[in-house]
Formats: C-alpha cells, sequence, structure tokens
C-alpha cells in the first residue's frame, strides 16, 4: 500500500509464542495459552498470554458478516481436523453489531474470539477491556505491519484488521465500454462525462443505498479524498479544528448533490439489496460501496469485468493527491471474557496462516492484510494493482463520536433532496458543536 497516510512500520519482537506451532492433520490439541479469565493477570485480564494451557472443546466467533459464513465453515472444518476445537459462528447485521457487540461480549456467552470495526468500535472495546493483548503472538508476524496499525490502541496491538477493503465505487467496465469510456476517469470532469455517458446507455449511472447508512456513506472517502484541507478532516471536525461550515466541505457537498442527478429513482429510501441487484443485473454502472461487496455481486449471477471508479473531486489539470481510498478492518481479537481463550487464540492463529487467509480471500472475494497469499480468485487478481496506488486510509472511520459523524453523513442526504449546500452545512454544524 502506498500512501503517506497508510500506517507507518514499526518494529516487532524478534521472537513470539506460536500457538499452532506443533500443528498440521492429526496434530495434538496442546496449544498454549491466550488471555482471558485465569490466564491473563488477576489485576489486568487483558494482558498478554501466560505459556501453558490447552485448547479443546467449542469457541464461538462473533462477527458481523454473514456473506462470509460459509466459507468461514469451510475453514472451521480444517481448523476442527487439526485442533480438536469445534468453531460456532453468531453473526449480526453491522449496524446491529455496531451498536450491540460490546454489550453482548462483555459477560463471555458469545464471542470468544469476535471482530472489530476499525475506529469507533475498537475504540469502545480497548475502554471496556474487551480484547486481549496480541502483542506477543507470534503470528502477528504473519501480517504486512503497516496494515495493521488500526488494530493497535494507546501503543497495545488488540487485535488484528483481516481485510484490505478497498472503500470505492465499482464499476461495470462492459457498460464502460460501450459508452465509449475506456480508462478511469482522474478528474471532476472527466468523472460527470463517464455518468452522463452512461445515462446515455439507459442504464442508472449510479445506484446509491440512501437508506442504508452502513453502505451510503461509503462514498464519502472518495468524495473527500482530494478535497480536505488534511489527511485528519475528519477527526479535526471532532476537535472543532475544522467546521462542516468550511469551504472545502461545502464544495463536497455542492459535488455531491451534482452526483445525485446520476442516482436511481427513490435514492433515499433504496436499501442495499436493492442497489445490489440494480448494479448486478447491470441496470445500474456504479455501485458505490466498496470491494466488501464484490462476493454478494458475484453470488448473484454478475458475469461483467469490474474495476474501482472512486469520486475525482480534482479540478481538470490537476493532479489528485490520492488516487483512491484503502482500509484495514475486520479487526479479529480474543474476547477477555472468553470461556475458551485458548481455543480463540489458536483460530485466530489459525486464519492468520497465509494458506488459510487465502481460503478466505478467494471464498470471500476480498483481499487481505495477510503477507505471502496467492490469490487465485480473479476479481482479486484484476484488482492488485491498487495494492500500490497512491491511497489513503478511509477517512470516514476517523469519527469516534457517532453523532458527529451522522450530522456530517446526514448532510449529504439534506443536500440529495433538496437542501443548498450551505444550509446543509450550517444544519450539520449546529449538530456538531452540540456534541463540543
Amino acid at each position: 500500500m502506498n500512501s503517506s497516510q497508510s500506517p507507518s512500520s514499526r518494529s516487532l519482537p524478534l521472537r513470539r509464542r506460536s500457538l499452532l506451532a506443533a500443528l498440521g492433520v492429526g496434530a495434538t490439541t496442546a496449544l498454549a495459552a491466550c488471555g482471558g479469565p485465569g490466564s491473563g493477570s488477576a489485576e489486568d485480564p487483558t494482558a498478554a498470554p501466560a505459556e501453558g494451557g490447552e485448547a479443546g472443546g467449542s469457541v464461538n466467533f462473533y462477527h458481523w458478516r454473514s456473506e462470509d459464513k460459509a466459507v468461514l465453515d469451510e475453514l472451521a472444518a480444517t481448523f476442527s481436523e487439526q485442533s480438536g476445537v469445534t468453531i460456532e459462528q453468531t453473526i449480526d447485521p453491522s449496524e446491529q453489531y455496531q451498536s450491540t457487540a460490546a454489550q453482548k461480549a462483555r459477560g463471555g456467552d458469545i464471542g470468544d474470539a469476535l471482530t472489530a470495526f476499525r475506529g469507533t468500535q475498537l475504540d469502545q472495546f480497548a475502554e471496556l477491556g474487551i480484547f486481549t493483548d496480541l502483542g506477543d503472538a507470534d503470528y502477528v508476524d504473519n501480517y504486512e505491519a503497516n496494515l495493521i496499525s488500526p488494530g493497535e490502541h494507546d501503543g497495545v496491538q488488540l487485535g488484528l484488521p483481516y481485510q484490505l477493503v478497498f472503500n470505492m465505487p465499482l464499476l461495470n467496465m462492459d457498460l464502460a465500454e460501450q459508452a465509449g469510456v475506456t480508462e478511469i476517469p482522474r478528474d471532476w470532469d472527466a468523472y460527470l462525462d463517464l455518468l452522463d455517458k452512461l445515462r446515455g446507455l439507459g442504464v442508472t449511472p449510479i445506484a446509491w443505498p440512501g437508506n442504508d447508512p452502513a453502505n451510503a456513506f461509503q462514498i464519502i472517502n472518495s468524495l473527500v479524498m482530494n478535497n480536505g484541507p488534511d489527511d485528519e478532516m475528519f477527526a479535526k471536525i471532532e476537535t472543532g479544528e475544522y467546521k462542516a461550515t468550511d469551504d472545502w466541505w461545502i464544495r463536497s457537498l455542492t459535488q455531491f448533490q451534482e452526483l445525485s442527478t446520476h442516482f436511481q429513482e427513490n435514492f433515499a429510501g433504496s436499501g442495499v439489496d436493492g442497489v445490489l441487484s440494480l448494479f448486478s443485473s447491470g441496470q445500474a454502472a456504479i455501485l458505490p460501496t466498496g470491494s466488501y461487496q464484490i462476493g454478494q455481486v458475484r453470488e448473484a449471477g454478475a458475469e461483467f469485468p469490474l474495476e474501482f471508479a472512486p469520486v475525482m473531486t480534482n479540478p481538470a489539470g490537476e493532479e489528485p493527491t490520492y488516487e483512491g481510498i484503502f482500509n484495514s478492518t475486520y479487526i479479529l481479537g480474543v474476547n477477555s471474557a472468553a470461556q475458551n481463550p485458548e481455543g480463540a487464540a489458536a483460530w485466530i492463529e489459525f486464519l492468520s496462516d497465509p494458506a488459510n487467509a487465502a481460503v478466505y480471500g478467494d471464498g470471500t472475494s476480498q483481499h487481505v492484510t495477510v503477507t505471502g497469499v496467492q490469490y487465485e480468485n480473479p476479481d482479486l487478481q484484476a484488482l492488485a494493482p491498487w495494492q500500490s496506488a497512491n491511497t489513503l486510509l478511509a477517512p470516514r472511520f476517523q469519527f469516534i463520536n457517532l453523532d458527529i459523524r451522522s450530522a456530517i453523513e446526514n448532510s449529504l442526504v439534506a443536500v440529495a433532496t433538496g437542501s443548498t449546500p450551505e444550509q446543509a452545512a450550517e444544519e450539520a454544524q449546529a449538530l456538531v458543536e452540540e456534541q463540543l
């Protein structure tokens, strides 16, 4: 990942304890212990794991990606054969997971191993002591060091971001070529020209899930990447250093308002399933969410080639600061209240092996942060050049205060449904100031 905003590399201890060092098909179940009741210090249940202990029984894996269930079941079957530990999945929809996962996992009844979103949720897990310290785990060395910093909190590696996500609009390249466009737009005029040509084909240029906040506002990432005054633009709105009424956000709202004229009818009431159907069937040319939905697009029967089409807001003739957006998320961790912490840690180490990470990546059409992974999935191979592009770590996830994030995001809906950019910005800033 080539980005001046990519997390910086950090030095790692040369030797770490491996939970699965002796594992293979038919291996014993003697494993090292990880943090949790009785394995960390009595004073700090999130402390680094101690030596000793055995794994067996069942592990509950709590996450939000229902689209990954089949692939994870396949991996769990292999893991069970090797370790004697069975995996049960508990899956909540992403919006529900963000709001209730911490409460559900604190008691340890579910989520021996669990996941967190980058930003707000990891911060919440850290404050509540839900994740154990994985910093001494040998398998941390299996990851790209510059991609797992979003799993750190106050210098402690609480979790391991597993997915390398590109939060950028997906483009149907068959439709683009039919429209006479053979190159991805690199400026605002070229982007609008693409949309106009796509409309000329009789298809919806952009299918926007306006009634599904988790997916609707992914577009904010590339919308602001070349508009913001610096890379920490949203973090500085939360501190009061920047305001929603600043020129850069009003400019972003103005451009989004123009984009919205290319959305489908009733976009404000559209859910993600509806826009997935429009896009997968070729009735819409752009799905403005991200790489995490490629698997669903393929499951819906789409066979056309895909490319990313980030919103390029820079003027014609001006080189963009950034070419696109990346994020490292789906942060894997061990619950400090886990009923089976040894098994949970062994499961995470299993997922961290490049061979198993390849199975996950190919099966979900999702790049991973594990090093040495060889993908067979044609979409992952085709989109691999974005791994070395000049991309910005997704700024949307800089928000810690969800009320402030909602105020900023909802100003997009406001301009798309009739408010002027200035009105929407003033209303957003008023809500922000209530939280400061």
